[in-house]
């Protein structure tokens, strides 16, 4: 019923010019910072402690540096953020150390 005939005409093909890509951008160069900021601070941490605390001092740098990084400004927020973040780990630690020892002379002595 309806057959309308269209007639269609194609035009050439279109070219795009194609640009060289821009230097790396802001947020590129922000990560490098942010991570040369992170790894100094924690081999400062590292050095400092013993090597017990090695994988609670990352983790807790890992996780200072995921908020910081949600933040407008990580490369300022960091350094609080790991501070607090590696004070907590190393309390933990300490407090998980105290309550093996305890539990172990318990154990002896039960």
């Amino acid at each position: 019923m309806n057959k309308n005939r269209i007639n269609t005409a194609f035009a050439p093909e279109t070219r795009f010019d194609v640009r060289p890509s821009p230097p790396a951008p802001f947020r590129a160069t922000l990560e490098n910072e942010f991570e040369r900021l992170k790894l100094r601070l924690l081999g400062d941490r590292l050095r400092a402690a013993e090597t017990v605390l090695n994988a609670p001092l990352r983790r807790a740098a890992n996780d200072a540096a995921a908020v910081a990084w949600t933040t407008l400004f990580p490369l300022l927020v960091f350094p609080a953020l790991f501070e607090e973040k590696t004070d907590a780990a190393v309390r933990q630690a300490k407090r998980q150390a105290r309550i093996l020892a305890e539990s172990r002379e318990l154990v002896v002595t039960a």
